[in-house]
């Protein structure tokens, strides 16, 4: 059942999704080569926390932090630790935050140090691929509108999407449905209608679009071929005359 949001409950979902946005900012400013994931983790948790909000990420089916930091060949779910960033490396913050009992979730891939060209490539044409399927978000299209424009603009580049995650909605839950995959056909799937909120988010591979899950904690799901992955992701409304981007990738980019 797809919950549709009134234009008060859309407001509030922006101001979690403004918190949020502020939160991986906060976070992107201590990115540098030989801070530990961990550490990561440590600064956005607090942050979260002294703003009023709750890191739903944090015991979710069990996963242990509020963020998910996956670095290089890790596409999700990569779980903080004590891996130590090196210069050229590329790392995703991945989290969701509940705000006045309203959910945001957002996603920003950033670079450590000086990247190479081949990753700096990839990680344009996924954000690219985002905003191409933001761009598909309006009252009468379909799913497939979106999952259609953001596979196109990936494969088109050379790049494959992984198959076995997707975005969903979301606002009062972390997952609420529809699933939002990041390939599919023009026309097809649910209806989008004024009052929906989703989470788009492209996860591009620079190689082989087949991932392996980590037997051993059951969430780090990496590119089999072990080429480099990034993944953006933005909370948004479906109007009638567009779509309403609710987190931002501003606060990140403007420092």
């Amino acid at each position: 059942m797809i919950l549709l949001k009134t234009r008060e409950e859309i407001e509030l979902i922006r101001e979690s999704a403004t918190l949020l946005s502020k939160t991986l900012a906060e976070v992107g400013r201590h990115i540098r080569p030989g801070v530990t994931t961990a550490y990561l983790n440590q600064i956005g948790e607090q942050y979260i926390r002294d703003n009023g909000a709750e890191p739903l990420c944090k015991g979710y089916e069990g996963f242990p932090a509020a963020f998910c930091v996956s670095v290089n060949d890790v596409v999700v779910h990569g779980i903080p630790g004590n891996l130590f960033l090196n210069e050229g490396d590329n790392v995703t913050l991945d989290c969701v935050i509940k705000l006045n009992g309203y959910v945001s979730d957002s996603a920003y891939t950033f670079a450590v140090g000086e990247i190479s060209p081949e990753v700096q490539r990839l990680m344009k044409t996924t954000k690219e691929a985002l905003y191409i399927g933001i761009n598909q978000c309006k009252a009468g299209n379909r799913i497939g509108d979106i999952s259609h424009a953001v596979q196109q603009h990936c494969e088109k580049n050379g790049y494959s999407v992984v198959r076995e995650l997707c975005g969903h909605g979301v606002g009062f839950k972390m997952h609420e449905s529809p699933s939002v995959p990041n390939f599919g056909v023009k026309g097809t799937g649910p209806l989008l209608k004024e009052g929906m909120v989703i989470c788009i988010e492209p996860m591009v591979c620079m190689g082989s679009k087949n991932v392996k899950f980590s037997r051993t904690d059951g969430w780090t799901c990496r590119t089999k071929d072990g080429k480099p992955a990034a993944h953006y992701e933005h909370t948004v409304a479906v109007g009638n005359n567009g779509p309403e981007i609710l987190t931002t990738f501003d606060f990140i980019e403007q420092q």
